[in-house]
């Protein structure tokens, strides 16, 4: 995978980069992928100084050079800013998920927020109960329940934005087995009832497994209705879908760094001289560090890294690989 549109990776003519990147930090940025990810700014000293994430690296980064608005305070940071590092990530989820782990493990001078954003950590409970079907969003899982629970998500209105999307397509919440009145009709409505609740148990599992076709499926409906809504200039409903919409995108895109198994394992990658090392304990990624690496120590440390998924191995060495482009 190219990380700067297509085009070959520059690396360093010697196999150890320097402690020191010959470019500086500005030319480092055009150097940065065009996706989301998360970055980090060190100062002359290799003390890291500010750590931050981003849905375009390239343009979040450049920002810090050009009018900082609002952010005027970190003129004096942006002053002493000697490296650019960055990890490249497969959602802005993701991005969000490593930057608060990582924050939580050690803020540096110039962040504020010890956690980053102002995103809550939530859970999706499903039920499919006869008496009680449907989605839940929670702070956390219940010991002892029978439902089952998915994630842990960032954002608790994303979450709950996703779930009413879920909802409107796949009403399990109304197949309950004693609808009566009022929530009978709605049931009939919407075409929910008792016999076809395990089918709608298994297509919002299939969703929130993040199985292709199911939220493919699911999106084309969203946006049928949205457009339908648009068309009728129902404009308030077609924007409440539209914000369902982005949210599932938020909950099902590939995010690894924050598991809900508390696993513990260190994953590494090598590339053009630079060694970058992942270690994830209780089931998160919470330290990342990077350093100048000859090839007859990397390589054989990164290869170690097929012990775990290919997706971890494609993380560390995409992330070596853009530490080499940067360092060259």
């Amino acid at each position: 995978m190219s990380l700067d549109g297509g085009r070959p990776l520059r690396w360093a003519r010697r196999v150890d980069a320097p402690r020191q990147p010959a470019a500086g930090p500005r030319e480092q940025v055009t150097r940065l992928p065009p996706g989301p990810g998360v970055y980090r700014f060190r100062d002359a000293a290799g003390a890291v100084l500010y750590l931050g994430r981003a849905s375009c690296l390239r343009r979040r980064v450049a920002s810090y050079w050009g009018d900082l608005g609002d952010r005027g305070h970190l003129a004096a940071m942006v002053a002493r800013i000697v490296r650019v590092e960055a990890v490249p990530c497969a959602s802005g989820h993701e991005a969000a998920w490593l930057e608060r782990n990582l924050l939580q493990r050690g803020k540096p001078p110039w962040n504020r927020n010890p956690s980053g954003g102002h995103e809550s950590e939530v859970w999706i409970r499903l039920s499919a109960s006869a008496d009680a079907p449907g989605l839940m969003v929670t702070r956390r899982p219940r010991p002892g329940d029978t439902a089952r629970y998915f994630g842990p998500y960032l954002g608790g209105q994303k979450t709950r934005d996703a779930v009413s999307g879920l909802g409107r397509v796949l009403p399990l919440g109304h197949a309950a087995d004693r609808a009566v009145g009022t929530e009978c009709e709605l049931a009939r409505a919407r075409g929910a009832s008792p016999g076809v609740r395990a089918d709608l148990a298994r297509g919002v599992t299939a969703v929130l497994d993040r199985d292709p076709a199911a939220v493919t499926a699911l999106r084309a409906e969203l946006i049928c209705r949205r457009d339908a809504a648009a068309a009728a200039l129902a404009f308030e409903f077609a924007g409440r879908v539209q914000a369902e919409l982005e949210a599932v995108d938020w909950i099902t895109a590939e995010q690894k760094v924050t598991q809900a198994q508390p696993c513990a394992f260190t994953v590494r990658g090598w590339a053009g001289g630079m060694l970058v090392c992942f270690e994830v304990r209780g089931g998160r990624l919470s330290a990342w560090t990077q350093r100048a690496c000859a090839a007859a120590v990397g390589r054989p440390l990164a290869l170690s890294a097929a012990d775990h998924s290919p997706a971890w191995a494609d993380f560390a060495r995409q992330t070596a690989e853009l530490a080499a482009l940067l360092a060259s």
